[in-house]
């Protein structure tokens, strides 16, 4: 297994994916290999396999997959168990959820990974494997084509995450980004809502690019986009 320790400490929105190689569910992977140079990443961590929460949730994003495969984004789970545990685990969360996963589990038993990316759970100290070891929390990693964190999102083992909310954070950036970010999005947004004029844009910058904005205050504007805009 060859993982580098990142270089800038911890990390944040904005750092850099760290790289590693290890083995997985589907045999050995190096990360930025198996995502590519175009393609975005959803990393996301499972305290233990065989456990019910994380069943209920790796099902759940394998039945979601093909909409994260329509927005060119890649799914990679983690579990602290070996690659042959989580092997067997699939074949119980597909039968238990009717899903059908073929996205890698990434075996991570000596917490290489997790402490990487610092998915470790500080606050519960009994949250622990059999061997006394503290298991990882639910993180989630939304990671864009050049390897940059866009988002995280970190829950404790004992609440099951919420794939709508990862889905929609990702539509939220990928349509900003595809607008140069001169738009943000409000509370609650879904493609196809009204979005948030920058207020880095002029009146009349604004009305060039979205001749149907509406100024609720000065520093709140709202555009509907165009349907081919309205989803990355």
């Amino acid at each position: 297994m060859s993982i580098p320790e990142p270089k800038n400490g911890t990390l944040r929105l904005g750092s850099t994916a760290p790289n590693f190689t290890t083995d997985t569910s589907v045999g050995e992977v190096t990360f930025y290999d198996y995502v590519g140079k175009d393609s975005w990443c959803i990393l996301f961590s499972h305290p233990d396999d065989f456990t019910p929460v994380c069943t209920t949730e790796l099902g759940a994003f394998a039945k979601l997959e093909p909409e994260f495969a329509k927005r060119n984004a890649k799914l990679i789970g983690l579990s602290v168990n070996d690659s042959d545990s989580h092997r067997a685990w699939i074949r119980d969360i597909d039968e238990i959820t009717g899903s059908r996963l073929q996205f890698p589990i990434i075996a991570d038993p000596e917490r290489k990974i997790a402490l990487l990316y610092d998915m470790i759970d500080y606050q519960d100290a009994s949250n622990i494997d059999d061997k006394g070891v503290q298991l990882t929390i639910r993180s989630v990693f939304i990671i864009d084509p050049a390897k940059k964190i866009r988002l995280i999102m970190t829950y404790p083992a004992s609440c099951g995450r919420n794939t709508a909310e990862v889905l929609r954070a990702l539509d939220s950036l990928q349509t900003s980004d595809k607008l140069s970010r001169k738009i943000t999005t409000p509370i609650n947004w879904v493609p196809g809502d009204d979005v948030i004029i920058a207020p880095s844009l002029s009146d009349a910058e604004a009305r060039a690019l979205f001749p149907k904005f509406r100024a609720i205050k000065p520093y709140l504007r709202l555009t509907p986009l165009s349907k081919d805009l309205s989803h990355a």
